[in-house]
């Protein structure tokens, strides 16, 4: 299976990544040699840079880990294949436009019977690749796309959040579904279930939370293979895997939560009803100071 990593901020940070030290942390076996990619936010659009081969002495990769790109939004994948062939077209993160802004998608599992269903067939939006994962953001797009009519019109929060958390269960039915997508406003993260390295099982967690508040001074939040730099900011993370000794927190299987600013806007466990913030919240009202 792949690995996720998603961050998002009230403000720009400096987020420079790792990602072949990512994928060796949270590797059960072999090598993520099927492609990765990252995403940046830059506004509307996102700053996508990916390839369709093994990490280890990938000059891209160097090349991300040495600069420092500023975001407010970013969506990391490693790739080992479990369907389709290794392609650029097949590497993730997946990008399209829709609303007049690009959406951003990325998935760690394995659907299979999802070119069968009648629920995941193509409208509007049609995948490049060959990959379960693009026809499911594929699917995903068709359904937001009956809100999102209006360039210059955001659809509401619940809006947003009732089709991503209907999606996310018809996914689940098909097999392991964690995912992160993001409109360049919110991010929305899902955990379900994933292969963990210490038991070689498919099950929950798939994917971890953690909330930060950068205070003043440009302190930098080392990680397992991300460095992060930002003044006095909320920052929210979902990794595959925890990438410090602090205590990140496993969503639920089948746990849907919408971040935007760095902090809760809204959340949901699987056949539960969903709760939605006024004012964004912290996980527990408690953030972790850097």
């Amino acid at each position: 299976m792949c690995e996720l990593l998603g961050l998002t901020s009230s403000a720009p940070v400096t987020a420079n990544l790792s990602l072949s030290t990512l994928a060796a942390h949270g590797a059960a076996t072999g090598a993520y040699a099927d492609g990765w990619g990252v995403g940046y936010y830059e506004g509307l659009d996102v700053r996508l840079f990916k390839e369709a081969t093994a990490l280890a002495g990938s000059d891209w990769v160097q090349f991300i880990a040495n600069h420092d790109l500023r975001s407010i939004l970013v969506i990391a994948h490693t790739r080992r294949a479990t369907r389709g062939t290794r392609s650029y077209p097949n590497a993730q993160p997946f990008i399209r436009e829709l609303g007049g802004r690009t959406h951003l998608f990325a998935h760690n599992g394995d659907l299979p019977g999802i070119f069968e269903s009648s629920t995941f067939q193509s409208g509007r939006f049609n995948p490049i690749g060959e990959t379960d994962s693009e026809r499911a953001f594929c699917a995903l797009l068709d359904r937001l796309a009956l809100i999102w009519k209006d360039p210059k019109a955001t659809p509401t929060m619940r809006e947003r959040f009732l089709i991503v958390s209907s999606f996310a269960r018809e996914l689940r039915a098909l097999g392991p579904a964690n995912f992160l997508y993001s409109d360049g406003d919110v991010l929305f993260a899902h955990g379900h279930r994933r292969k963990h390295a210490d038991t070689g099982r498919v099950e929950a967690p798939g994917l971890l939370m953690l909330l930060r508040q950068c205070q003043l001074g440009s302190q930098e939040a080392a990680m397992i293979g991300l460095a992060i730099r930002g003044d006095h900011q909320n920052i929210a993370l979902f990794a595959s895997v925890p990438l410090t000794n602090e205590r990140w927190e496993p969503l639920a299987e089948g746990e849907l939560v919408a971040v935007t600013g760095g902090q809760i806007a809204a959340r949901q466990l699987a056949n539960e009803n969903p709760a939605f913030y006024e004012h964004s919240v912290s996980s527990n009202d408690l953030a972790i100071p850097i």
